[in-house]
């Protein structure tokens, strides 16, 4: 484990939020899956004094967590993709909506994992490039024709204001320094570009009414924004955030009511068998709790690629 200071404003200042709640130390990379049901399991989670930022602090160091996730297989995921296919329709019609359509532009999707997105971002006109620690997803990708660079951002080492968007969806908490990601995502993007991040929201109502409760308090989690810190990390990158809008998601009826039963085992495992027994396992629902959220950041038309 490691002591590390905000990522946001550098200060060691800081007041306990959650006390951690590991009973042993996890060597499984199932724990860091998309689909982990590892809620309420974390180390502590503190806030920063100065800026208000909240992560993990003392953590796994950065090279077990890459490490991890290098290892990291998730076939559930697989067996998830249509409420996934739905929800990155979703995601994208709004960028298109704010930057028009692709048009053999160019977009990158930090952290794509099997490549849904790019498969429906490619489907829209767009150049569509990936980059995902992953082995064995980056081999899924690849195997359906993706574009996919296999490792870190900075692994990857894109050329100077290369991409026209770049994206991260519910990637950005599980980062070690994602200051630093969004630098490198500055110096890759051309000079009018854009950064579109979705991630969850620790102000928000819903994360407040549930405090020690609230499920995406999770081990994998290494950061949890704000609407407020998230714009000031981005502001401090280079960015002009021009807005921040809630955003939910679609699930399977089926997985939806195992992700409820990890929270709460007998309301979970009675709407579990109310679900198996109407047989609406597959029927896909949008959720929206307040508690997820998307920013889009611009890189200044004057910016030079580097800071």
């Amino acid at each position: 484990m490691e002591f590390v200071v905000c990522n946001l404003c550098g200060s060691s200042r800081t007041r306990l939020r959650f006390p951690s709640t590991l009973s042993r130390r996890r060597d499984d990379a199932a724990d860091f899956r998309c689909t982990s049901d590892g809620y309420g399991i974390h180390p502590p989670i503190v806030q920063c004094l100065e800026c208000g930022l909240v992560y993990a602090n003392p953590r796994y160091e950065s090279s077990e967590i890459t490490a991890t996730y290098r290892a990291m297989e998730d076939p559930l995921y697989v067996l998830e993709r249509e409420g996934r296919v739905l929800t990155f329709e979703r995601h994208l019609r709004p960028i298109e909506q704010l930057i028009g359509p692709g048009r053999g532009r160019r977009l990158l999707d930090i952290g794509c994992h099997i490549g849904v997105f790019l498969e429906i971002a490619q489907a829209h006109g767009w150049e569509a490039w990936g980059v995902e620690p992953s082995r064995w997803a980056v081999e899924i990708a690849r195997a359906r024709g993706l574009r996919v660079v296999e490792g870190t951002l900075r692994e990857a080492a894109f050329s100077e204001g290369w991409f026209d968007v770049v994206t991260m969806w519910d990637v950005i908490e599980h980062l070690s320094d994602p200051m630093g990601e969004l630098q490198e995502i500055h110096r890759i993007l051309k000079p009018g570009g854009w950064v579109v991040i979705h991630t969850m929201d620790i102000e928000s109502p819903f994360a407040r009414m549930l405090g020690a409760r609230w499920p995406w308090l999770m081990e994998m989690h290494l950061y949890y924004f704000s609407r407020r810190t998230l714009r000031r990390m981005l502001e401090r990158a280079g960015f002009q955030v021009h807005h921040t809008a809630v955003e939910g998601r679609y699930l399977r009826l089926g997985y939806l009511a195992t992700r409820v039963r990890a929270l709460f085992p007998r309301l979970g495992t009675l709407l579990v068998k109310l679900v198996q027994r109407a047989r609406l396992e597959g029927q896909t629902v949008y959720i929206n709790l307040g508690d997820l959220f998307t920013a889009y950041a611009q890189k200044p038309t004057n910016s030079p690629n580097g800071l």
